[in-house]
């Protein structure tokens, strides 16, 4: 299947590592120009070398230094991918899980900072990336996407991720007041929402869930295994097909959506 993505230009928060730099290879396998963000420009750097070696026949990737939580750093970002690439296709908003706990153990400046992270970096990121977006869709192109990394918990909220079940239930509203006022100009705007995936931030969380409550990582890991359908842990390639697909032109009919890539662990209905 033609995903049609050649040559269409990406930014991508969040990609140092993960499912971020998942979604970045899988773009650039489809011949996409891809720009790729972190904090730290140690790792950005070193992701972007790695992704030249996964993918020698990569066109074009760019390693942009930008803290998410920085407005002004957005908007640099997305100004340097700009200039670079001559424009931007696909947006797609990620950023790492904030703290684990429960209710006592957060503070209000937790919360604020949860918030930062998860919502208003998205929030910002699409802010500043319209102008760009809605400029590529009135182009010969035509394509413009906003895909947004969130995780199962806005549909299921797991004990223990307080701060990550309320702001990704807040980028979900967002997510779908946005795609109603830009469905019209023909910009799709999804959610795309992983379950338990084989990262680095998996390994954090069962060694923080190993510290709360005294579970072994073994028992923790079996435990998310035993509550998918599937009966284990997905893997970033995985993820990144999904992703990839809803970023991509066969996709132009689907807007709107919050997309579970869990093998099955939301039980829900809808």
């Amino acid at each position: 299947m033609d995903l049609g993505l050649t040559k269409a230009t990406a930014f991508i928060a969040g990609a140092s590592s993960g499912l971020g730099k998942a979604v970045a290879r899988e773009l650039l396998r489809e011949g996409a120009r891809v720009a790729i963000c972190s904090r730290s420009k140690k790792r950005i750097f070193a992701a972007a070398e790695q992704l030249k070696k996964d993918v020698p026949e990569a066109d074009t990737i760019l390693p942009v230094v930008c803290d998410v939580t920085d407005e002004a750093q957005i908007e640099s970002a997305l100004d340097q991918t700009v200039d670079a690439f001559g424009g931007l296709n696909l947006l797609v908003s990620n950023a790492g899980g904030p703290a684990t706990g429960m209710i006592g153990d957060h503070s209000a400046t937790d919360w604020r900072a949860a918030l930062e992270l998860n919502l208003m970096s998205t929030i910002n990121l699409c802010r500043h990336a319209l102008p760009y977006l809605r400029k590529a869709v009135a182009s010969p192109s035509g394509l413009a996407r906003i895909l947004m990394i969130s995780s199962l918990s806005a549909k299921q909220p797991v004990p223990g991720l307080y701060l990550s079940n309320v702001s990704r239930a807040g980028v979900q509203g967002f997510a779908k007041s946005l795609s109603e006022e830009l469905g019209p100009e023909g910009i799709t705007v999804n959610t795309i929402l992983p379950g338990y995936t084989l990262t680095d931030r998996l390994a954090h969380l069962s060694e923080s869930l190993n510290e709360q409550t005294g579970k072994s990582i073994e028992e923790i890991e079996a435990g998310w295994s035993s509550s998918s359908a599937l009966k284990r842990i997905g893997t970033e390639d995985e993820f990144a097909a999904a992703a990839v697909f809803l970023l991509s032109r066969r996709a132009s009919f689907i807007t709107g959506v919050a997309l579970t890539v869990d093998g099955g662990a939301v039980k829900s209905l809808l």
